[in-house]
């Protein structure tokens, strides 16, 4: 049993030797496909070029192609992206070197963390304002629906600064309103700011609404932000929260960082909106616009009058693939999810034949900084496309208006999600693969000395029995690294080889204890074979306790912690783990083997 486990840890650490090659990934935007056909014309490609191709995989819509080194994968890059055009995403990554052979069964090397392995670290923080303010507009147009369907009579309702302002002509109206508002919106607090024959009623969201607006716009914006990595093709990422408003990203092993920051900090989303078709264009446009109306600009010039209610946003859409109308021109075609699905069918049957606009929304940094230091944004919201409904839409319809690039853009930020709030970079820091590596030699000189120094100190102090448990530390060793390359999530970051330093430490540990018990057991006069069997068995309970100790601790570690902290944990349990089975069975197996049954009337010990 313990050659057959030793033997599985050696063979999932073997691919752990191979190293990484350098590679450029292709990956299809919406629209495209990367096909057989597609990896033969970049193969063919590059080979005209001069530029060896080491191996080339197509798999699950991606192809990978192998290169000799960092100056053949920049020229490769250039080159595929020339060829191929806005259609595909070409980056930059390092792969395993494993061969095919060891990868059909199984056989992959650790998943290293962005301080070994290098790539690109981002801090982003989340507009908390804008989460706020999307959430009191949307409250405006909720009790303009609801005020307008009690049949309360309001002078007007806006959004301003003290909170939402609800102006009444008269004080008994404004009270029915309060009651009939305070019965329907439990999350918000109303205030009578009434000033002589000026009636208000002003709303806020009590602090806990509040508190629960800015958790649930950071935990949406995470999962967001997650469905965009992957889109990405980035292994092992890492996005979580760091306090209540900002946000950290880990893309390991990338190195183009251009279009990791263009799809995630992109805040693109789109609303739809009918048209006022009441409204005065010209009059509205130079400042008389009809109330519950707003003036927007065509992307292709001249303004329009929209009505403020918002029919849909971007919020329910499930899918959206760019694609090509009869015409051959660009479009989006959107898939909504049943509650949207229902939202939009109702909406549309009631306005067969009036004209519906597409509002597309996007924050851009504008370089400025806002008094208490946060980047200024500046919102760009322009129409993209009217379109008349000429009959009832369901999940199913298409945007148009769009370029090829903003087709295929638009279609990918809809599909991963539309960020809640907008979020800026605070902090991007780029590792290179040569630190990385640097990080990994220093890591593994403290794991050499710190392990040389504890096998000649067993070897010199227990001698035979000191052997043996160099034996077992090595074995240790290597089940940790297989372990760590067959659990899937597992990645070893430089706080990891911390662990797996700690864990020789731990494991030798358990040796010592039964070693000595074996000692004073041979002192008081036990023969050879009870001191052995009672050195195991009375050095177990001790062992046992104190690793699982050190295992609950490590537990703890891991739920609670993040980042490094959490790799650190998961290297110590396997290490815990590992340790117990080789200085507790592995030991004693050798020392069956060796010793057991025979009359031996001295140990080297």
């Amino acid at each position: 049993m313990v050659m057959i486990f030793i033997a599985v840890g050696a063979f999932y650490a073997i691919p752990n030797l191979f190293g990484e090659d350098h590679a450029v990934q292709v990956v299809a935007t919406r629209g495209a496909e990367v096909t057989a056909s597609t990896q033969s014309a970049v193969n063919d490609l590059l080979v005209n070029q001069g530029i060896a191709v080491k191996r080339s995989e197509l798999e699950d819509g991606q192809l990978l192609v192998r290169v000799n080194n960092g100056e053949d994968q920049l020229l490769a890059k250039e080159v595929i992206a020339d060829a191929l055009g806005d259609k595909f995403t070409v980056a930059l990554n390092l792969a395993p070197a494993t061969p095919e052979w060891l990868e059909s069964m199984g056989g992959s090397p650790m998943k290293l963390g962005l301080d070994l392995r290098g790539g690109v670290h981002f801090l982003m923080e989340v507009d908390m304002g804008e989460a706020v303010r999307k959430m009191t507009e949307a409250k405006v147009a909720d009790y303009r629906t609801d005020l307008r369907a009690e049949k309360i009579r309001y002078a007007g309702i806006r959004n301003g600064a003290k909170g939402i302002e609800i102006k009444f002509r008269d004080a008994e109206t404004l009270a029915n309103a309060e009651r009939f508002l305070k019965s329907r919106s439990n999350d918000m607090v109303f205030t009578d700011r009434s000033t002589g024959s000026d009636y208000f009623l002003i709303a806020n969201p009590s602090d806990v609404y509040l508190k629960q607006i800015k958790e649930d716009a950071l935990q949406q914006n995470i999962t967001t932000l997650r469905n965009r990595v992957n889109e990405l093709g980035v292994a092992e990422p890492v996005v979580q929260r760091q306090g209540a408003e900002r946000i950290i990203v880990e893309l390991p092993g990338v190195q183009d960082t251009a279009r990791a920051k263009e799809i995630l900090s992109a805040t693109a989303s789109i609303e739809f909106h009918m048209v006022d078709q009441n409204a005065d264009v010209q009059a509205a446009a130079s400042g008389r616009v009809p109330a519950g109306s707003k003036v927007y600009q065509r992307r292709e010039g001249g303004p329009v009058v929209l009505k403020k209610a918002v029919m849909l946003t971007g919020t329910h859409i499930q899918g959206a693939q760019p694609s090509f109308d009869e015409f051959s021109r660009p479009q989006v075609s959107i898939n909504l999810d049943s509650k949207g699905g229902s939202i939009f069918s109702n909406v549309t049957k009631d306005n067969i034949g009036k004209p519906m606009a597409t509002l597309f929304i996007e924050y851009k940094d504008t370089g400025d900084k806002n008094d208490d230091g946060s980047v200024k944004m500046k919102k760009i919201e322009e129409v993209i496309s009217v379109a008349t409904i000429q009959a009832r839409l369901g999940r199913n319809f298409v945007i148009t208006g769009l370029g090829h690039a903003e087709s295929q853009n638009l279609a990918l930020l809809l599909r991963a999600g539309a960020l809640i709030a907008p979020v800026y970079i605070v902090e991007e820091r780029t590792i290179g693969p040569s630190l990385g590596q640097e990080n990994i030699e220093n890591g593994m000189q403290a794991m050499i000395w710190g392990m040389a120094v504890v096998l000649l100190f067993m070897l010199v102090y227990y001698r035979g029995f000191g052997l043996i448990a160099n034996l077992a530390l090595t074995a240790n060793l290597v089940m940790v690294v297989g372990v760590m390359s067959m659990i899937p999530g597992a990645v070893l970051t430089l706080p990891g080889i911390a662990g797996m330093v700690l864990t020789v430490g731990m494991a030798v540990d358990g040796n010592v204890l039964i070693y000595e018990r074996i000692r004073e057991e041979l002192r008081n006069g036990r023969s050879v074979q009870q001191a052995i069997h009672e050195g195991y068995g009375n050095a177990f309970s001790t062992i046992a306790d104190a690793n699982i100790t050190t295992f609950m601790t490590a537990l703890i570690l891991f739920a609670v912690g993040t980042g490094a902290v959490k790799g650190f944990a998961v290297t110590l349990m396997i290490g815990i783990a590992t340790s117990m089975f080789t200085a507790i069975v592995g030991t004693r197996s050798i020392v069956n083997a060796i010793w057991g049954g025979k009359r031996v009337k001295k140990l080297s010990i």
